[in-house]
């Protein structure tokens, strides 16, 4: 639990440092703009193991219930399958 407490606190700090100077800066407009949702698409690919194994920890971590993901789909590779979660998000 707690290790999931870092990572929930850390995940903002990491997006700044990797985006670098491509950060825009803060306006008094963004506070003003009501937040609207917007649909996001989550697709796994990759072996079954490996897709369930994500899924699991991706539950762990508190983001998605194991629920929430379509179920296991077969691509055309061999040994591979893809899985999609899809949320809703705020953006302003």
């Amino acid at each position: 639990m707690a290790q999931s407490k870092k990572f929930a606190k850390s995940q903002p700090a990491q997006f700044l440092r990797r985006q670098g100077g491509d950060v825009p800066p803060f306006h008094s407009s963004f506070q003003d703009s009501s937040p609207r949702r917007e649909r996001i698409k989550h697709l796994l690919i990759g072996s079954p193991k490996a897709v369930t194994s994500t899924i699991h920890l991706l539950h762990v971590l508190g983001y998605a219930n194991v629920g929430d993901w379509s179920p296991l789909l077969p691509t055309d590779n061999p040994n591979e399958i893809m899985s999609i979660l899809t949320r809703q998000i705020l953006t302003q």
